[in-house]
């Protein structure tokens, strides 16, 4: 499937190391490398973290293809009405290659 129908859309992008990123889709090509603009990092801590989660601002991104395993829209008004530094969960745990 071709990503061209979410460029210049916002997405949410899991990594193989299981970083979630979420940004506009500027560019992407047959290697599913990725350039996502306005670009930050979601940490989401567990539930037993006293700390709050984080959105670390990185700008312009490039995500290389092999280390992409998710990309997906964001429905801008339900992202927009979530105070993501209240968000707790598990950590998405990285890809094993054998």
């Amino acid at each position: 499937m071709s990503l061209n129908s979410y460029l210049n859309k916002k997405v949410s992008v899991i990594t193989a190391d299981g970083r979630t990123l979420v940004g506009i889709l500027f560019a992407a090509d047959n290697q599913t490398n990725l350039v996502l603009q306005d670009c930050i990092e979601r940490g989401i801590r567990e539930a037993d973290d006293p700390e709050d989660s984080v959105e670390v601002p990185l700008g312009v991104y490039v995500v290389r293809g092999d280390n992409v395993c998710l990309v997906g829209i964001v429905d801008e008004a339900i992202d927009e009405s979530i105070d993501w530094t209240k968000v707790k969960g598990a950590p998405i745990g990285g890809v094993k290659h054998s």
